[in-house]
């Protein structure tokens, strides 16, 4: 059922912050696991900045990551877009070697599984391949945490059901487009009905525990940390949350609960991951940290991302004049040679117009390429086959562009990865809420690049266009 945001929250007292804070500060101190953050695609980083991304799971570069200053570091894995196969073997792998390293080190660790605010990915799959392949290892793990809340993208959980805030309306997740995706399409809004659905009944939705709102905004920091003590099995504890406080406060007892023993795994959007990793607040970035004013060439703008907001944002960025718009024809993957063809048309076009100074936006038909009931393994192979396929005008890209924005999970993953070809980017922090800037590494195809990852799902209807109009220091429309 739909709900009036305003009229649900007015139900709750509001948090100290002072209170809050004092109590954060206290708890922090005495933490001290490394957090190994999984990404399913590269937006997990949408809420963080000044840490590592890396863009491989080798031991040596895990290693790394743990022997970083900080606490916290990420893994993009892009699972999101591999087959179920793929996904099983990427976690089993990156659960063995992280195992391996924290023994060498002697360091605690966590493991975060970062999917989508919306639900979509590889669930439960990825947090039971890490479960398993622990507890072969020596490392047992008492239950599992759910926290999909997302603030910038209004993602709220009350009373364990997860909403999607438009305007002053919460609409229960299950009733969106998002729940409707022809690979990780779901059910339930109730996040208990969500693991029982996503389980086929191996956990059980009585089972589940939930940490409500009235707990948290009361403080009860102590009653928190009992129902987290009782967790055992791998079952579930579901968190509400409507502001990042709400998750603060329930990271305290989780750290209480941590420090008598619990293990606990998470599968989590990006709020989680900030406040576990004591992320300080920092403004948005600007275009002159961007952007060199000195450079000739003109940005490179790629549109993947097939959800309604990418094409209601698309057609809003149409507004801006002075740029240039190229359409990829993707429903030509079918025909392998027209669609090379068509790939190499949209290359030399925007390479000519980016040399030329002029920002060149490509992006892919808008159409979905449909191929009937029972056939999505096919559609996200093929789905992948026309990322390749955008990845590669950015790999054979031949102008340095003044930036680039990738709009999509799974084109902005492998645009960076694959395109660009980095393997250790920096985030410097988000131009718009939501919306995270990689610095680009010395052994990228084109370092120290301010790379936008837009996230499909994000921001309002007129934010991609403000983020290129500030870009290009246009004051249009």
């Amino acid at each position: 059922m739909r709900i009036q945001a305003s009229t649900a929250l007015s139900r709750y007292p509001s948090l100290s912050p002072d209170a809050v804070k004092a109590l954060w500060e206290k708890e922090i101190s005495s933490f001290k696991h490394q957090i190994i953050v999984l990404d399913d695609d590269p937006t997990g980083v949408q809420t963080v900045h000044g840490v590592s991304v890396y863009t491989d799971w080798s031991e040596a570069s895990i290693e790394q990551g743990f022997l970083e200053p900080g606490s916290l570091f990420f893994i993009l894995t892009n699972s999101r877009a591999f087959s179920e196969e793929e996904t099983r073997q990427v976690h089993q792998d990156i659960a063995e070697r992280a195992a391996a390293v924290s023994r060498k080190l002697n360091q605690p660790f966590l493991l975060i599984s970062r999917g989508d605010s919306t639900l979509r990915g590889h669930y439960p799959l990825e947090t039971e391949v890490l479960y398993e392949t622990l507890q072969g290892e020596g490392n047992p793990i008492d239950g599992e945490i759910l926290l999909p809340f997302f603030f910038e993208g209004g993602r709220l959980t009350l009373e364990g059901v997860h909403y999607v805030r438009q305007e002053d309306e919460l609409i229960p997740a299950g009733e969106t487009e998002f729940a409707k995706d022809r690979t990780f399409g779901y059910r339930s809004s109730s996040l208990a009905e969500y693991v029982e659905e996503k389980t086929d009944g191996r956990f059980s939705a009585k089972d589940v525990t939930l940490i409500p709102l009235s707990m948290i905004r009361s403080l009860a920091i102590d009653e928190i940390t009992s129902l987290l003590m009782n967790v055992s099995r791998f079952n579930k504890v579901v968190v509400d949350a409507a502001e990042e406080q709400d998750v603060r406060v329930f990271t305290i007892a989780l750290m209480r609960a941590l420090r008598q023993g619990k293990t606990f795994l998470y599968r989590t959007a990006a709020a989680f991951t900030k406040v576990i990793g004591n992320i300080s607040f920092r403004p948005l970035l600007t275009a002159p940290e961007l952007v060199n004013p000195e450079a000739s060439t003109g940005g490179l703008i790629m549109i993947g991302s097939h959800v309604q907001k990418t094409t209601d944002q698309l057609e809003k960025l149409k507004e801006l004049s002075t740029l240039h718009f190229l359409e990829l024809d993707a429903h030509l993957v079918l025909e392998p040679e027209d669609f090379q063809e068509e790939i190499d048309r949209v290359q030399r076009e925007a390479e000519e117009k980016v040399q030329a100074g002029v920002t060149t936006v490509i992006y892919t038909r808008r159409e979905r390429l449909d191929l009937g009931q029972n056939m999505k393994e096919k559609e996200l192979q093929l789905s992948v086959d026309i990322s390749r396929a955008v990845t590669s005008i950015v790999q054979r890209f031949a102008v340095t562009p003044r930036y680039l924005i990738a709009k999509g999970g799974i084109t902005s993953s492998d645009i960076g990865t694959n395109g660009l070809g980095v393997r250790r980017a920096t985030v410097a922090g988000q131009v718009a809420p939501g919306i995270p800037v990689w610095t680009t590494g010395e052994e990228s195809k084109f370092p120290h690049l301010p790379y936008i990852i837009f996230p499909g799902n994000v921001g309002a209807v007129t934010t991609l266009r403000d983020v290129a109009a500030m870009l290009e220091g246009t004051n249009q429309p």
